[in-house]
């Protein structure tokens, strides 16, 4: 199959080595301000990998030409930061073709959403299949240029689904080779409201504000990161997230039950399970509070959230506090700036069954 990765750091990297080690031809494009990568992937013709999936993929072509990372595409994974999303989907507006189908990874809360948009297609065109995944498929980092380290390819608990979902199945076969444990959603916003990370990161990163900015973050964000207590924020977090599925009639499972699926974690519990997880050993803190643990996660997924929730009438007072917090040490606002929101994506005047059924 002819695939093309949109986003070329360690996650679309990961997905167009994945790709391109089970014999797909792979072309993989970014935007010019992301160069080191993509030069020495040209250079070199591939991407090496250690850990666990490893070795050397070939790559058919790693660029900066939209166009020429186009050519003949059947499918196309959309690969990178939610802050990512609408910029990818921007440079393919009048360059799909009816027939391709694009699978938004992960989803960062509302991606196919956000992507139809910005490529100007129509909530309900189908003529070219979008859909979105809960998560990555990949623990992974970019080691150098033209490498990486893939700590887990998950095992189970990664979901996907098509927008409209009558598609999702098709697409799910379509991936079955490089992706044989996806699972099926009910719907996008199940896959949006399963991704934890807007849980997660924020809580850890506020939790260690002072650690983050006195070492530049020479800890370990979970081993070291995640007290007990850190633990009993998340898990609040946790149960508002789960509480605005219920409304919506989509079943969120807690992210340590999600974590042991999908291989990250051993025990199903807020404190320990985050701290002992091997998915998780040797990942450091990020270098500084200006990063996307803050910017990402509580500016496209914390108040998106909380924005949902208001809607369908579920409170969410823990996560509006995370936002709140985040915005003054950040020192700006967050919820203002509204960066992903049921209004940039056009369902703000949905019910919960019509959201329910997207």
């Amino acid at each position: 199959m002819q695939i093309t990765v949109l986003g070329a750091g360690a996650g679309g990297t990961a997905v167009a080595f994945d790709c391109a080690l089970h014999g797909h031809q792979v072309r993989l494009f970014d935007f010019d301000q992301f160069p080191d990568n993509i030069a020495t992937i040209a250079e070199q013709g591939g991407i090496n990998a250690e850990g666990d999936i490893s070795g050397f993929g070939p790559i058919a072509y790693s660029g900066h030409d939209i166009d020429e990372a186009l050519q003949d595409a059947e499918l196309i994974y959309v690969v990178g930061p939610a802050y990512s999303t609408e910029p990818f989907g921007q440079a393919v507006l009048g360059k799909l073709s009816p027939g391709q189908t694009v699978i938004v990874s992960p989803s960062s809360c509302g991606g196919a959403l956000a992507f139809k948009r910005a490529a100007g297609l129509a909530l309900h065109d189908d003529s070219i299949r979008v859909a979105e995944t809960s998560t990555l498929h990949y623990a992974v980092r970019l080691t150098e240029p033209g490498k990486i380290r893939v700590f887990l390819k998950l095992k189970a608990g990664n979901l996907l689904a098509a927008l409209p979902s009558k598609h999702t199945g098709d697409i799910l076969e379509l991936i079955a080779d490089v992706y044989p444990s996806m699972e099926p959603a009910d719907s996008v916003l199940q896959t949006s409201l399963q991704n934890a990370n807007p849980i997660i990161h924020p809580a850890v990163t506020l939790s260690n504000a002072a650690r983050i900015e006195m070492t530049g973050g020479d800890f370990l964000f979970y081993e070291e990161g995640v007290s007990d207590s850190v633990g009993r924020l998340i898990e609040a977090l946790d149960k508002e997230r789960i509480a605005i599925g219920n409304k919506l009639g989509i079943a969120i499972l807690p992210d340590p039950e999600i974590g042991k699926r999908q291989g990250y974690m051993l025990e199903a519990n807020y404190g320990s399970g985050y701290r002992q997880a091997p998915g998780f050993l040797g990942i450091s803190a990020q270098p500084q509070l200006d990063h996307r643990y803050l910017n990402e996660d509580v500016g496209y997924g914390l108040v998106f959230m909380s924005k949902l929730g208001h809607q369908v009438g579920i409170e969410t007072p823990g996560i509006d506090a995370v936002i709140n917090v985040a915005s003054i040490v950040m020192a700006r606002d967050y919820k203002a700036e509204s960066l992903r929101t049921p209004e940039s994506l056009g369902i703000a005047n949905y019910s919960a069954d019509e959201l329910a059924r997207l």
